[in-house]
């Protein structure tokens, strides 16, 4: 597993990009939604730091858009999203669904 995995930020922050409409998102809709999903607040350094992470690794490229910061996956991005989710799903099933 690398290491963008181990982080549940990073792994939400990707799960939101592949779920959203036209595939991308502005850096404020995106930690909104964040913060929605966990019903807390996130230090912007912090979730920063994560989306620059994902951008080094190559899982999620940025483009400016006027004023904005927009992000999307790369290809790589995906592959990951789509093989954590089979990964997930295996789980679930081997476990007969239940916990």
């Amino acid at each position: 597993m690398t290491k963008w995995l181990r982080s549940g930020r990073r792994r939400d922050i990707c799960f939101l990009l592949a779920g959203a409409d036209e595939g991308e998102l502005r850096s404020q809709q995106l930690k909104s939604r964040l913060e929605s999903h966990y019903d807390a607040h996130l230090e912007p350094k912090a979730f920063y730091g994560s989306l620059s992470a994902l951008v080094d690794a190559g899982f999620v490229e940025k483009r400016t858009d006027g004023i904005h910061d927009v992000y999307a996956l790369t290809d790589g991005g995906e592959r990951r999203v789509r093989d954590h989710y089979e990964w997930v799903r295996g789980r679930l099933e081997d476990d007969g669904g239940q916990a």
